[in-house]
């Protein structure tokens, strides 16, 4: 099946990629407070981890200059990932991602917001060009929120996914590992159950 065409998310060119939705229905009424909810969580970065279990990975909002921040997240800031399992020694553990572009969109009858990411350097070591992440620069991750008359989504779009072989060898290995069970489906799973949280309202 071919991944699916969105504005605001880059088109599939090469490599693995993913579409995770999850949806929910409500009341037409109960909508717009629902939706306020969900853009809360959305730009909640910090607490991302939160809502999906703490076997799911940590995220921590970074600004341009890699400090750390509590706020809504802004074109040009980075998210520190903590997954589960060994890291870039470089990077102390972490894997990063820019955050490359926020979009917004509203019509008479529906909205949606979405973030995308690339795998980037350590902000707090900019004299780096090693890219701190299992995939490549190429690969991008979008966030993407939204909502119409009957339902809500929050969905992740994983796009040109493939490892980063710019790496000291045994991180090669790492990132070869983590990139091929993310493509194999490991990574939707993960993102399934940070969409699924954010519309659990319960």
């Amino acid at each position: 099946m071919s991944p699916k065409k969105f504005k605001g998310v880059p088109a599939q060119k090469f490599g693995g990629s993913h579409d995770t939705e999850s949806r929910k229905v409500f009341e037409q009424d109960l909508i717009p407070l629902k939706y306020k909810i969900l853009k809360e969580r959305f730009f909640s970065v910090n607490k991302w981890e939160s809502y999906s279990g703490k076997a799911f990975a940590a995220f921590k909002l970074y600004d341009f200059e890699g400090n750390p921040v509590d706020r809504e997240p802004q074109k040009g800031d980075f998210i520190r990932i903590d997954i589960p399992g060994p890291g870039e020694p470089e990077a102390k553990g972490y894997d990063w991602v820019e955050i490359t572009d926020i979009c917004f969109y509203q019509d008479s009858f529906s909205e949606s917001i979405s973030m995308t990411c690339r795998p980037s350097g350590d902000p707090q070591h900019k004299e780096s060009r090693h890219i701190a992440h299992f995939y490549s620069s190429a690969a991008s991750s979008t966030f993407m929120i939204s909502r119409n008359i009957a339902h809500l989504k929050a969905a992740v779009y994983g796009r040109n996914e493939r490892p980063n072989w710019n790496a000291q060898f045994i991180d090669v290995i790492r990132n070869l590992v983590t990139a091929a069970g993310g493509m194999m489906g490991i990574a939707k799973i993960q993102w399934k159950q940070l969409t699924d949280s954010f519309l659990d309202f319960d």
